[in-house]
This record gives structure tokens, C-alpha cells and sequence, in this order.
């Protein structure tokens, strides 16, 4: 029998890309060859996003791409991930071309799909209970320098908005050993960063009682030969405590930048999206961690025209990120999620204002950011070269250890003979949107933060 090609598209998340890189790994491990072009492909995986209703409509946009491919070489067609753990069987009814599906719970459910498929027998695989393996293998799509660390699964916060708890299950904090196992294979394959991703890593440990949390984790991984950096994502406000902060700030691969979703600025939304903080606090948290933590940098992500969000609630959003001076911040308009709370809640906002205010929120910020990235002019980094510029293939596109891969921007530096997954001292010498462009400094050159 030969060698079937087999092609699969991650959408969304880190989180469901470390599932991608999971999968890639057991097809490997079953003879199946992974290929980067869908249409040469004899099989094509499509892991789909189910978060908000723009990713639900991306993932159906690209299967139904997919689709058309059938006429030429594929022969199987699959959806995986997070629509197709919640909508598995209305996919298969909306799109025949699907071959079969399988959710999140069982990433090693992908080899049977396909071996069935390719029978000819319509593939369904959505279990109920959890059941990957926290040791199970991994195929690094990122690039050899740079990856990303799942140290949890599921969600137990069941904030009004969101779906998650209901596509991926309860909270479930994987072993410290399995963890720092795939962290040392990761630093000896040449990782030197490393990013923690959960939907909450703060909660990390509080399933699995007294003696594992996050602050001990990161005391173990610091100690891993190779890692340099080691970088906190998607960290819930209300769990970020004085042993976490005092961690943060003692331990030196750690890097000096911190994800935290704060989702709003009025109290009367907070509660009504079923968050735990109230304005003020968080206010004092960042005060606390900006103290604690000289130079920081804060990330975080606001929802705009959340069901009953008013002028004056809105007004007070725009005043907190005045207020709060964030860094880096990402907004989305409220997507009705079918079987939320927040779904069945009075006060829907019309899209067209929810499209004005975050218009609003986005000038708001952006004044900010011009601000910040003017006062980084004449900093000195030590950054890490990612790659080339698609665009300029003369432009180094390089990261500070306070910029996260993906989400924040880069610094970009023109010049020849240095490989990805180096360190080399930078001086920033302007900025163009939210990219930073530098010059290379000597070496030896103090660093500032």
C-alpha cells in the first residue's frame, strides 16, 4: 500500500494548534505522510475554531474550500476541533462532502477516522470524557526556536459568554512530570522559548491539590538547561496572587510580560459577564504587578457591546483603559453564543453599534500604543531572530522577550547572517504601527527593560 499524503489546516488558538501538533504526531506514527499543500493531498484535516461566530464561520468557509478539492485528488475529508466537537453531527448533515469528524476529547481518534473513511465508512468520533494522553507526542509546526506549552485543558471559570466549558470540559491541570518532560525534550529539539497556554494557567494545580501550582511549576522549568524564556499567556486577574507576581519577579527566565483578559471596564458588565474583579481591584493589580515587576508588559482582551452594555458603561470602559495604560490589547465585539447565559440575556446590542464603539475603543488604544512605542525609542533589547520578512526578505523580523509570537509585533532589523533561534542586542531606532525597527548594538551592550 502506498503512502497517503495527508494535509491538515489548524485554525484558531494556540491552544488548538499544540492539538494540531498532537495529531501530527500520531499520523506520523501511523505511516501517514504530512504534506503542506491541501491539494495534493489525499486527506485533509481541517481543525476547526467554535470560540466566537466569526471563527465558527471561518472553519465552515475553509471546510467547505476544502470540499471543492474533492473532485480532485482528496478522497477524505475531515473536520476535528472545537465545531466539530459541539456540531458534529449538523456538520455532517450540512456538508455530505465530510468523510468524518472527531472532537477534542480524542486527538488519537484522527488515525481511525481516516483508516475508516478511506473504507468508506462514514467516521464519527465525539467522545464525552477526556481521553489524551498528558504525554502524548507532539510534532512542532512553530518554528525550531520557539513553542508553545499546554499545561492544562478545559475551563471551569463559566463566564457568562463563553462556550468553552461546554466544547472541552472541566478544568483538567496535566501531570508536573509530563509537563516538564515535554519541556526538556522541547529545550533538547533547540526550543529556547517556551510559552505557557491554558484557557487558565493560573488555575493550574487547584484540581490536583495542595502541592502543585503554577508558581512551583515555573520554579522546576526554570531550572531546564537550554530555555530562555519562559513567557505566562491567558492568566485570569483574580488568581494572580503575591506568591505568583514574587515568582515572576524572582526567577530570571521569566519573562517580564504577562496575558491577562480583563474583558471589560464597567462593574455592572464584570458582573454580568460573571467575572470575579471589580475595576478598582484590577486597577491595583496592575499597579502591584507593574511595582513588583519593573518594566512589564500587560496584555489583555475587551469585549465591546456585551447584552446590556450602555452608553455610560461604555464610557466608563474607555476611561479604564486610560486609566490602565495596557500595552497591548485586543477587542472583539460580543458573539452570541448559542447555550451561554449571556445568549438568553435582554439588551442585545445592534451590530452597528457595536461596530462604532469599537471603532471608538480602537482610537482609544491606539493613541496609547503610538504613546508607549515612542517612549521605547533609544531602548536597548537582547532579541530573538524569528525569521524573514515574506514581504522584504532583507528585513530580520526579531522579538524582545516582551513580545508573545503571533499577537504582538515585531522588531524588525535589516540585516544579513543571523540564523532564527539566535539572541543578538538590539537599539530601537523607530516604530511603524505596532512594529518596532532597530539597529543591531554591540555586543555586551547592558540591556534595559
Amino acid at each position: 500500500m502506498s503512502v497517503i499524503n495527508v494535509a491538515l489546516i489548524a485554525l484558531g488558538c494556540a491552544k488548538n494548534l499544540v492539538d494540531s501538533e498532537n495529531i501530527s504526531a500520531s499520523l506520523v506514527a501511523a505511516g501517514f505522510k504530512l504534506i503542506t499543500n491541501p491539494e495534493e493531498a489525499e486527506v485533509i484535516i481541517v481543525n476547526t475554531c467554535g470560540f466566537i461566530e466569526s471563527a465558527k464561520e471561518e472553519s465552515i468557509t475553509k471546510i467547505l474550500e476544502m470540499a471543492q478539492l474533492k473532485t480532485k485528488k482528496c478522497r477524505v475529508l475531515i473536520a476535528a476541533g472545537c465545531l466539530a466537537q459541539r456540531y458534529g453531527e449538523e456538520l455532517l448533515a450540512e456538508i455530505p462532502e465530510l468523510d468524518g469528524i472527531f472532537g477534542t476529547n480524542d486527538l488519537n481518534a484522527a488515525v481511525l477516522t481516516i483508516k475508516r473513511a478511506l473504507e468508506g465508512k462514514q467516521a464519527v468520533f465525539i467522545c464525552g470524557e477526556y481521553n489524551q494522553p498528558d504525554d502524548a507526542p507532539r510534532l512542532l509546526s512553530t518554528p525550531g526556536h520557539s513553542a508553545y506549552l499546554k499545561i492544562a485543558e478545559g475551563c471551569d471559570n463559566h463566564c457568562t459568554y463563553c462556550a468553552i466549558p461546554a466544547i472541552r470540559g472541566p478544568y483538567r491541570s496535566r501531570r508536573a512530570k509530563a509537563i516538564l518532560a515535554e519541556a526538556n525534550r522541547l529545550a533538547e529539539q533547540g526550543v529556547k522559548e517556551i510559552n505557557l497556554i491554558a484557557q487558565d494557567i493560573t488555575m493550574y494545580g487547584s484540581d490536583q491539590g495542595e502541592n502543585i501550582s503554577l508558581s512551583l511549576l515555573l520554579r522546576e522549568l526554570e531550572k531546564i538547561a537550554g530555555i530562555k524564556w519562559i513567557r505566562l499567556l491567558y492568566a485570569y486577574p483574580d488568581r494572580i496572587d503575591d506568591t505568583l507576581i514574587d515568582t515572576m519577579a524572582e526567577l530570571e527566565k521569566v519573562c517580564p510580560y504577562l496575558d491577562l483578559p480583563l474583558q471589560h471596564g464597567s462593574n455592572n458588565i464584570l458582573r454580568r459577564m460573571g467575572r470575579k474583579l471589580e475595576v478598582g481591584k484590577i486597577l491595583a493589580l496592575l499597579e502591584k504587578l507593574r511595582r513588583k515587576i519593573p518594566g512589564i508588559v500587560l496584555r489583555s482582551s475587551f469585549i465591546i457591546g456585551f447584552p446590556g452594555e450602555t452608553e455610560a458603561d461604555f464610557q466608563q470602559l474607555l476611561q479604564f483603559l486610560e486609566e490602565a495604560q495596557l500595552d497591548r490589547v485586543g477587542f472583539f465585539t460580543y458573539s452570541r453564543e448559542e447555550g451561554t447565559p449571556a445568549a438568553r440575556y435582554p439588551g442585545q446590542i445592534p451590530e452597528v453599534c457595536k461596530r462604532e464603539r469599537l471603532e471608538a475603543a480602537i482610537a482609544v488604544q491606539s493613541y496609547i500604543v503610538e504613546k508607549k512605542q515612542q517612549a521605547l525609542l533609544g531602548r536597548r533589547y537582547e532579541a530573538l531572530v524569528d525569521g524573514r520578512s515574506a514581504q522584504d526578505p532583507n528585513i530580520l523580523l526579531l522579538r524582545s522577550s516582551q513580545q508573545a509570537p503571533e499577537v504582538d509585533g515585531y522588531i524588525r532589523l535589516r540585516a544579513a547572517n543571523l540564523e532564527p533561534g539566535t539572541f543578538v542586542p538590539v537599539v530601537i531606532k523607530g516604530f511603524e504601527g505596532y512594529d518596532l525597527l532597530a539597529g543591531l548594538e554591540k555586543a555586551g551592550t547592558k540591556i534595559q527593560y
